[in-house]
Order: structure tokens, then sequence, then C-alpha cells
């Protein structure tokens, strides 16, 4: 069943086969919006779809569908799928449960999602009405037309592929994502004048084709920022993790001209994180993809720019300004930086890894690839809360998850909320003392060999999926020379700079550096990149607020 109104306005249409969950979707919508817009409410894909074709027909136009991922018949994904060629410029939110994030996902690429939404929404002043309020926006500025999907040609085991895709999620950029050995795959490679030995291919919504693109010239043609608005500014803000967004956003909110310069795609680790259950005000816990995008979202409305893809390569004092230089010879100045590059995943340097990188054996969650592990056995290489998070994440639909750890339990680098977790799954094993000796493919992961540390035996066991989490290295090579770090490469900041009570010898300023201060004045760190810091995203979010504190007290001075 669907209920029509009569009322000549755009439509909100909402669809749920629990008639319960409907009828209070509806009544949250109508009870903000029902003065200014319809609210269609449908129990079914089928009738909702019948629903949008009679709108259709009468010329009226619809805004935002909503629907829910858990229905018979039709699932939410194919019936968005189908309600995107009726109305392809309404926006489009699925309705998901705890256990179906991953579906949101697969969205990403099927139909262009536009937002996901965790049940339940209580309170909707929290958790309905803000995505709805943006999306509405976002319609009403879009003149109503469809959002052209970026098109990605490529081979499910190939390393680029893989890294195109990650790029784009991460970035939210809606793609569609085509296998080169599909027809379709094969029919776009031949209206390019491509062919399957070059991938990934990347076709942008305007007809360019990219062959094997790198981040930066990928990045400039799907509408992401590469460049700086202006030469000079009151605040960079090196690096996107939550340390950096937290940064931009004080640093805007609070009047300063600010920009924040991120290499890959906003969010760090933390963005990959599949759940974050510790972060304070989330109880039911949140994605590290949420929680980015609300972040970026938030540093862009106060004025932050934020450029993608732009590799930082110097530091450099030009009398009161800082300078920045990227890898391309440009560069761009401020009164202050704040270094936020956060850390990267240790390689695992077993036999074979190299090789596979991309193609079976992924450093961090690979959100993108998680989906293919359904029904399959999975290996997790680490025991920090990232793997355990991980495990969790992929157990959902895998067959089985086995983490391997080097240690004797889990005890001395997880959090006890993780591993009892873990401990209550039926399908997660634990396999301490064990690490990986060599990885075996031939195009991509088809076994390993683990070892057990104390007898030294080995085992050969069927993998095609394997994600590392080994520890992190700070980002931090590109400072030798300039910033002082100790001797893992991590900087040094306020205490630490003077352990004896004396600034450094190069410092010039007749005050000891402020807490989050580096050896050179204006120039502070925030995040896991500063030595002895907590590797929390709620503590790097605060050292973010502080570094921005800590630069108007600086400004000030200056």
């Amino acid at each position: 069943m669907a209920e029509v109104a009569d009322a000549a306005r755009t439509v909100i249409l909402t669809v749920d086969d629990d008639p319960g969950v409907s009828r209070a979707v509806a009544r949250d919508l109508r009870r903000r919006y029902g003065a200014t817009y319809r609210v269609v409410r449908a129990e079914s894909g089928e009738s909702a779809l019948e629903a949008l074709r009679e709108l259709k027909l009468r010329g009226d136009l619809v805004a935002v569908i909503l629907a829910d991922y858990r229905m018979p018949q039709m699932n939410g994904i194919e019936f968005l799928e189908q309600a995107l060629s009726v109305y392809p410029g309404a926006r489009r939110v699925l309705l998901t449960a705890y256990a179906d994030t991953n579906a949101a996902i697969d969205a990403i690429n099927v139909v262009d999602l536009d937002h996901y939404l965790l049940k339940p929404w209580d309170p909707p002043e929290e958790k309905l009405y803000p995505v709805v309020d943006d999306l509405l926006t976002a319609w009403r500025t879009s003149d109503y037309r469809p959002v052209p999907a970026t098109k990605v040609v490529g081979h499910r085991w190939s390393a680029r592929s893989s890294d195109v895709r990650e790029f784009l999620a991460r970035n939210q950029v809606p793609y569609r994502w085509y296998s080169s050995d599909e027809p379709e795959g094969r029919r776009l490679l031949e209206a390019a004048g491509a062919d399957a030995q070059r991938l990934p291919l990347v076709i942008t919504p305007e007809g360019t084709v990219l062959v094997e693109p790198e981040a930066p010239e990928l990045a400039a043609h799907v509408g992401l920022a590469t460049t700086p608005a202006a030469e000079f500014y009151d605040l960079v803000v090196i690096g996107g993790g939550p340390a950096g967004l937290g940064s931009a956003v004080y640093g805007a909110s609070e009047g300063l001209r600010t920009v924040l310069v991120e290499r890959s795609a906003t969010g760090g680790q933390a963005g990959q994180s599949s759940r974050i259950e510790n972060y304070l005000g989330f109880p039911d816990g949140v994605s590290g993809a949420q929680l980015t995008d609300r972040a970026r979202r938030q540093a862009g409305r106060f004025g932050a720019e934020i450029l993608t893809a732009r590799e930082v390569t110097g530091l450099e004092v030009n009398g009161a300004a800082r300078v920045v230089r990227f890898s391309d010879g440009t560069a761009v100045a401020a009164h202050s930086v704040i270094l936020a590059t956060g850390v990267s995943y240790r390689q695992l340097h077993a036999p074979g890894c190299d090789t596979l990188t991309g193609c079976g054996v992924y450093y961090g969650s690979s959100l993108t690839e998680a989906a293919s592990c359904q029904g399959q056995d999975v290996y997790i290489v680490g025991g920090a809360n990232s793997a355990g998070q991980a495990a969790m994440y992929l157990a959902r639909g895998a067959k089985s998850a086995t983490l391997l750890v080097r240690g004797e339990s889990l005890r001395a680098s997880m959090s006890h909320y993780l591993i009892q977790q873990i401990e209550d799954a039926p399908n997660i094993t634990v396999r301490t003392r064990t690490v990986v000796d060599e990885a075996h493919g031939d195009g991509h992961l088809e076994q390993l060999t683990l070892r057990d540390v104390d007898t030294g035996t080995t085992e050969l066991v069927d993998a095609q999926w394997m994600f590392v989490f080994i520890g992190a290295a700070p980002l931090t090579d590109w400072l030798d020379g300039t910033v002082l770090r100790d001797e893992h490469g991590f900087i040094l900041a306020g205490p630490d700079l003077t352990p004896d009570g004396r600034p450094p010898a190069e410092w010039e300023l007749d005050r000891p550096p402020y807490h989050l201060e580096t050896n050179i004045p204006g120039v502070f760190v925030a995040g896991d990149a500063r030595a002895q810091s907590a590797k929390r995203v709620a503590s790097a979010v605060g050292e973010g607020a502080m570094a921005v504190m800590l630069v108007h007290r600086y400004l000030e001075q200056s």
C-alpha cells in the first residue's frame, strides 16, 4: 500500500515494510516538513514504485526518498536503483540496522547513495532532521537535475583499481564500478578506445577518460579542490584526520583564514574504521566514515578550505611566514601551521605481501573490498583496537574471521569492551603467538603460510583476504632537518623539547615553546604524529582544538 495525499507540494517519500516503522518515519517527517512538503508513505518497494510513477505522470517533484534496506521481495538498494530511473534527481537515503552498514557501501556504487541512516533515529532533532535538511538544501540548489556518476572500469584483483575505488569512496564521490570482464565494462572500454591491459579506466561525468589516473589528476576531474584559493592564510593544517579536521573546524569557526591539506582522503586511519564505540557522545557507536563526513561538512560550513590529493614535501621559515611546499613545486604560506599528519600502517614484510598488496592483501579496513568478503574466510593481522574493530565488522558477512596476534593475548593492546565482543562472536577465532611467514598467489592472494612463534611450526591455509594492522609509523620523513623528532620519527613539542628546562638551541624567543608547539615558533603538532600522544580519536580532536587556541596566543604575541 502507498498513501498519496492530494496537496500539490514537492514530495518526500518513505518506504518500509514494517507498518509501525513506516508510520513512525512518516510521522516524524510530517511534524517537521508537513507544512512545506507532501510526505508519501509506502510499505513495499513495489507500491513505492507505483506511487513514484503516478507522481511522475502528474508532473510532481520528488525531493528525497528514504528506503529501508531489509524488505522482502525487493530490498532498499534494489528499490532505490529502480527509483533512480524515475526520479534521478531525488536525494536517496538508506535506512539500515547496525548490522547492515556494509549495505550502504554497496549502495554508493549502485544507486549513488546520498546518506545512510542507522535505526533507530531517535531523537529525530539530532539524527534525522539535520540529514534531511542538508539533502533538501542540496536538492533545491541542484536545479533538480540528476547528478551523473563517475564510472570506474577495473579488475577485481587490480591494486590500482582498488586504490581508485577507495579514494573515491572515502572522499564521498559517487561512482559506479564495472568489472572489465563483464559486458558493460567491455562496452565502456570499447567506447573509450581502451583495452583491459591498462586499468583502471575512469570516465568522469563530463565524459573525460582517465587511464590509470594518479590521485591528483583524479581529484581534479571529480570536483575535489586541489588548488588553494589564496596565497596566504592565517593557518595551514597539514593532514585531514581527526586532529586536522578538529583544527580546521575550530580555526575557521574562530575567524582564522584556514586551509586544510590532505594527501589522500580526510579521516585518516579513523576514517577507515568500521566502528568507533568509545567516542564521547555516540553511545551506539559511529563509523569512521560517518564521523569524517560530518566533520568535513562542518569545517566547510565555517569556511575552511579543504585541499585533497596534495602531497606536502617541505616546510620553510621565511620571516614571519611559514611556507608549505607541495610535490609539484608550488607552495602556500601562512602565519601558522598545525602538523596533523597522523600515522600510516606499518608494512608486513613477509615474502609475497608486497606483490599482492591491493590484490587480497590490504592495510587498514578497505571498506570497498569488505562487501566482497561475504561468505569467505578472512584473516586479520594485529592485536590492537583497529584490528578488533575490523574483525567485528568483517565477521558480520564473512564465513569466518581469524585474528593473528604475535603476542600472548589481546589484553595488553585492545580495549576490554572489544575483547568481550570478539569472545562472544561465534565466527571469530583468535590465534595468539602466530605470524604470517609468506603470502602466496598468482595475481591475487590464495594461501598464507602461518608460523607459531614459540614452536616454529608452520601451516599452509587457504586465504583470499588479509587485512593488516601491525602498528603505525609517523608520516614525518619530509620534516627531516626542519622539525625535531624522536628516534621513531614522532614530532617533539612543548615539554618534550625542554627536558632540562631549557628550550632547543635554535629557539630564539624569550618564552619556552607552548605545549603543542614544535621547535619552530608558530608551527604546532596535534594527534598521532606527536611524540607520546594517546593514539585515540577523542584525544586527537582535543589536541586539534587546543592547537588552535595556542595559534591564537602565538598570533597575539607576534
